[in-house]
């Protein structure tokens, strides 16, 4: 059987992916914090991503299975709104723990079991190559050094014979977006500095929001670059106009349009 690894294998896309995977005849090693029951096909191990000594031993549990893997994919990862000066360090660096080194953490460990024609597919951000808007400032610079990232390791992995893909995907319907619609609405309440700006934002963010798509979309466009014959690096879905329309303003436009907005 042929086995491929996917981190965050139990929210939304994740799920989706390796159900497709599993439709497709492949064993999945469905990596997660918090796991379900082993199905036909599905492998659950339960791992935290930013710790060495749990990728360590989730590593030594894939080998127990298999000594080789098609392709790992990245959905693990997190999603906030917040202040870039009022958050918590911790926060910030928490951050910067699960969207870039977890998967950084992931790759090092199980590329001995990467073969020849595999797959490394991360799911980034449609905000990696735009300006971040004010309050998604975090989550923007974490998937921008992720999406930078992974095209680093693209320009390393194909000397052996290795591609790297990205998949920015825009809004997609899962709990993630919930609970961080949840965090505006109390960073709203919490803030000092931005009390009416971040009330105002919060309005944009639900109208951005609105426009989502099914996970299952996901799980078709991760099937896609996974069979691809020359997979490309970058794949963007549900890109949202507006956000377009602000980043093909000069910069000094785009500042003056969202104080306009949000002051």
């Amino acid at each position: 059987m042929k086995y491929v690894l996917i981190t965050g294998a139990y929210g939304g896309m994740g799920k989706q992916t390796a159900k497709a995977f599993v439709e497709k005849g492949f064993g999945v090693i469905a990596l997660d914090q918090r796991i379900g029951e082993a199905e036909k096909g599905l492998i659950p191990i339960a791992v935290d991503i930013t710790d060495e000594e749990s990728v360590s031993r989730a590593f030594h549990s894939v080998c127990a299975i298999t000594d080789s893997l098609e392709g790992i994919i990245h959905f693990a990862g997190m999603y906030l709104l917040d202040s870039l000066v009022e958050m918590e360090h911790s926060t910030f660096r928490r951050a910067f723990e699960v969207n870039l080194f977890g998967a950084a953490l992931i790759n090092r460990t199980f590329l001995p079991l990467l073969k020849e024609n595999s797959r490394v597919i991360i799911t980034t951000s449609e905000l990696a190559p735009l300006s971040p808007l004010p309050f998604t400032g975090l989550y923007a610079v974490t998937k921008s050094a992720l999406d930078q990232y992974a095209y680093s390791l693209g320009m390393e992995l194909q000397l052996r014979g290795i591609s790297v893909s990205v998949l920015r995907a825009g809004a997609v319907d899962t709990g993630m977006l919930d609970v961080s619609t949840d965090a505006l609405s109390a960073f709203c309440q919490q803030t000092k500095l931005y009390s009416c700006n971040a009330e105002r934002f919060r309005k944009i963010v639900e109208g951005v929001e609105a426009r989502r798509i099914a996970p299952a979309r996901i799980a078709e466009k991760t099937l896609k670059i996974f069979f691809a014959k020359h997979p490309k690096f970058a794949y963007a879905m549900n890109r949202n106009p507006l956000l377009l329309l602000l980043e093909a303003l000069p910069v000094r436009m785009r500042f003056f349009v969202i104080r306009k907005i949000l002051k």
